[in-house]
């Protein structure tokens, strides 16, 4: 069993940045964030591969959003910077259970854990 808690959402001017820190209990290879948009589906932002470090983002945010753990601290971080209207949305945190997939790192179904979400409104 793995257990997220999601914090550091909050609403920001467009440019501006965020960092997102999700605390897990228990341990699982592969971590990601998806975010939700009212009326949309939820979509996969970036994903880490937690041994070895290999990562994978969405178009939409490369160059943008930097995902990251701290393994000392149990702790996934997604840092996001020049943020846009289009980024606001609740922002979840993801983990695998075994066995592990590698393929699709972005897809929902391939994460067994889910946080309760943090918001993230950007204001033009």
């Amino acid at each position: 069993q793995v257990q997220l808690v999601e914090s550091g959402g909050g609403s920001v001017q467009a440019g501006g940045s965020l960092r997102l820190s999700c605390a897990a209990s228990g341990s699982s290879y592969f971590m990601a964030w998806f975010r939700q948009a009212p009326g949309k589906e939820r979509e996969g932002v970036a994903a880490i591969y937690l041994d070895g470090g290999t990562t994978y983002y969405a178009d939409s945010v490369k160059g943008r959003f930097t995902i990251s753990q701290e393994n000392t601290k149990n702790t996934l971080y997604l840092q996001m910077r020049s943020l846009k209207p289009e980024d606001t949305a609740m922002y979840y945190c993801a983990a695998q259970g075994p066995p592990w997939d590698y393929r699709d790192p972005l897809l929902s179904q391939k994460y067994d854990y889910w946080g309760q979400g943090t918001q993230v409104t950007v204001s033009s």
